[in-house]
């Protein structure tokens, strides 16, 4: 297979990271056993993390491309794997916020290379796709590995143990895998070269120009929206799980991967159901059966029949059901940025996949700080009925993103015929 090392080593990055940004809902849950923050003091972890992505993203994303996309993500690797040393070292709340103000730093160089280099490893429109939807499998199969490496290193006994940061240095241990593979793996980016003419002021001009398009704008919209949902219920399900269904702490990590293994699965079959069918009918489709199970699931996570839950076996039914929205979200951040990056030519990659991961992070941040300040004020039953608005809304940008799409592919056919 061509490029097969380069594309493990795309894996391997982003197996680390999605451990690493996703493990914020298992940290808040940490540090308010640990350190005795609040609700929505936990919450701010998550503007660390997506407030570092979306920072270093604008400054970086429209000349990446001069710094080398192996090169930023051989720094991200390093710059994270440092911080992983550092955290069971230094210890305390202020440790974990830089931790991850670091993460996200790394990630931004991280997923602008990542994406961009998608482009340059594959060599159509089908096959971007089907590599962009099995990369973000594999970020959701990360996620759910995480959920049970933070799990392990848990002890429900003493909830005020400060030994599960132990779990750093074994991430820390990972990253330097990746970077070893990284490292040697050969990446061609001569096609991908910015021209010597335009210097880097000029190069943000054009990611700005590229921003303010109406397909873009209303791309960006709905990529802000999904990540919204999405982090809203990541971050705050362990929390969920202990304060409204009442698991133990362990249990309420474990569980919480029924969501990343629900979202990865929902992603690879989406791989093959948009060669069938059209993005908007499957991604509308999808919105709708995600808005149903709210519906079904929250009531069943209250009606809990008051007996200590020990294990999987006799944890209650909404447990297992609500983490099943991930079946039906999934699809909708890969397919959606598969549709934008394949419609541009591949010196544009870079400024776009800077957006894709600027609007992702204020996305989450916004999720994040919402929810937890519906949770502390109104309970975690409010906080995760309140998805249902994003949802909602997220459905309206959908259908002008789609709107928009087909004027600008219609518009591109008729120039073409017309040149002939």
């Amino acid at each position: 297979m061509a490029n097969w090392k380069i594309k493990l080593s795309l894996f391997l990055n982003y197996f680390v990271f999605a451990i690493l940004l996703n493990s914020v809902g298992s940290v808040i849950l940490q540090v308010q056993n640990n350190y005795g923050v609040s609700e929505s003091s936990a919450s701010i972890l998550e503007a660390f993390k997506d407030l570092s992505i979306a920072a270093v993203s604008f400054l970086i994303a429209s000349y990446i491309a001069r710094i080398g996309y192996k090169r930023s993500m051989l720094i991200g690797l390093a710059l994270v794997g440092i911080a992983c040393l550092l955290m069971p070292v230094v210890g305390g709340f202020a440790m974990t916020k830089l931790l991850f103000a670091a993460t996200g730093t790394s990630f931004a160089l991280i997923k602008v290379s990542v994406y961009s280099t998608i482009g340059i490893v594959t060599k159509d429109k089908k096959e971007h796709a089907s590599f962009m939807n099995f990369i973000e499998s594999f970020f959701m199969i990360g996620i759910l590995t995480g959920y049970f490496i933070f799990g392990a290193f848990v002890d429900d006994k003493n909830p005020q143990s400060t030994e599960w940061l132990r779990v750093y240095y074994l991430l820390a241990g990972i990253t330097l895998v990746a970077f070893l593979l990284l490292l040697s793996a050969p990446l061609d980016e001569s096609s991908v070269q910015p021209s010597d003419s335009k210097n880097s002021v000029e190069e943000f001009k054009d990611m700005i120009k590229l921003a303010i398009k109406p397909l873009v704008l209303v791309f960006i919209v709905s990529v802000f929206t999904y990540v919204l949902i999405e982090q809203s219920i990541m971050s705050w399900l362990p929390t969920f799980n202990s304060k409204v269904i009442h698991l133990p702490t362990t249990l309420s990590l474990q569980m919480a991967s029924i969501l990343a293994a629900s979202t990865a699965l929902g992603r690879l079959a989406a791989g093959f159901a948009l060669r069938r069918i059209h993005w908007f009918f499957v991604l509308i489709g999808c919105l709708v059966a995600a808005s149903v199970l709210v519906l079904i699931a929250i009531p069943l996570a209250q009606s809990t029949s008051g007996e200590p839950v020990t294990s999987w076996a006799n944890a209650p039914l909404g447990a297992f059901v609500f983490p099943l929205i991930g079946l039906f979200i999934a699809p909708i951040y890969p397919a959606i940025n598969s549709v934008v990056l394949s419609n541009l030519p591949a010196r544009q990659h870079g400024p776009m996949s800077g957006l894709i991961v600027i609007f992702s992070a204020l996305g989450g941040t916004t999720g994040s700080i919402i929810t937890g300040t519906i949770f502390e004020s109104y309970g975690g039953e409010t906080a995760f009925y309140f998805s249902l608005v994003p949802i909602s809304l997220l459905a309206i940008s959908l259908f002008f993103f789609n709107r928009l799409q087909n004027k600008t592919e219609s518009t591109i056919e008729f120039n073409s015929s017309g040149s002939h």
